[in-house]
């Protein structure tokens, strides 16, 4: 059997008396496109922060590319392969799209020259390319979406972790999203999802992992997560089920 990629093995997060991740046990394979969805306060956020390494988990363990990486601080996470980009965008507005970029390609570059060069590489393979002496703060929401994944990208990532990178977006620009995605993972990149707009992720996604409750709910094809009663009544609706 083929090792996963990433695994989290029996994985609980407490705050005080409140659990936000209960007995989770998840794992993505190199190559897929990975869609971890639920209502909110599910715990969905929580869990990107422990594969992130913003925090160690209460109990359980983190594994990835068959290491385990559970007390392994962010930043070396990074290094091993482990990208992500945030729900809340967190770019450095200050500075030039280009700048913003470069930060990331530091992560494999040592040399200016060789992080400039490759920030401009993933400028173009994200369609920023134009827009790289403008600053950050310039974008629109779009473009500042697309930001956060190409500084993600410049890292050189086995993992890339997407946190709701098409929400608020027009119907014409998810769908440009979900091309940007399925380019990356072309790229030979593993993606992992975090993401509420199911009739754009749905089509997108390999296998689908639902969180409800700190709790992981159900996991398999979108086709069969959207029919599963459980599912619909805890987050997808009525208008969801078979025959709605």
């Amino acid at each position: 059997m083929t090792t996963p990629l990433l695994e989290t093995r029996g994985v609980w997060q407490r705050f005080g008396g409140l659990i936000a991740n209960s007995d989770v046990s998840i794992s993505v394979g190199a190559g897929e496109i990975v869609g971890l969805i639920g209502p909110n306060g599910a715990g969905k956020s929580t869990l990107f922060n422990l594969i992130a390494g913003v925090l160690p988990p209460t109990q359980g363990t983190i594994w990835f590319n068959g290491e385990n990486v559970t007390q392994m601080p962010a930043a070396e996470r990074c290094q091993r392969g482990i990208a992500r980009t945030f729900q809340v965008v967190k770019s450095f507005e200050t500075m030039t799209v280009i700048d913003n970029v470069i930060v990331g390609a530091l992560i494999r570059n040592e040399k200016m020259r060789d992080a400039r060069r490759k920030a401009h590489e993933v400028l173009e393979f994200c369609g920023l390319a134009p827009r790289a002496d403008k600053l950050a703060r310039d974008l629109i929401p779009s473009e500042k979406r697309r930001l956060e994944v190409a500084r993600a990208l410049a890292t050189e990532p086995k993992l890339l972790m997407l946190d709701e990178c098409l929400t608020g977006l027009t119907p014409l620009e998810a769908q440009s999203g979900v091309a940007l995605v399925r380019k990356v993972r072309e790229t030979g990149v593993t993606v992992l999802m975090v993401e509420h707009v199911m009739e754009i992720v749905m089509p997108l996604v390999d296998r689908a992992i639902v969180l409800n409750l700190g709790k992981k709910l159900v996991e398999g094809k979108p086709a069969d997560v959207v029919r599963h009663p459980e599912v619909i009544s805890a987050y997808l609706g009525d208008r969801h089920a078979v025959g709605a």
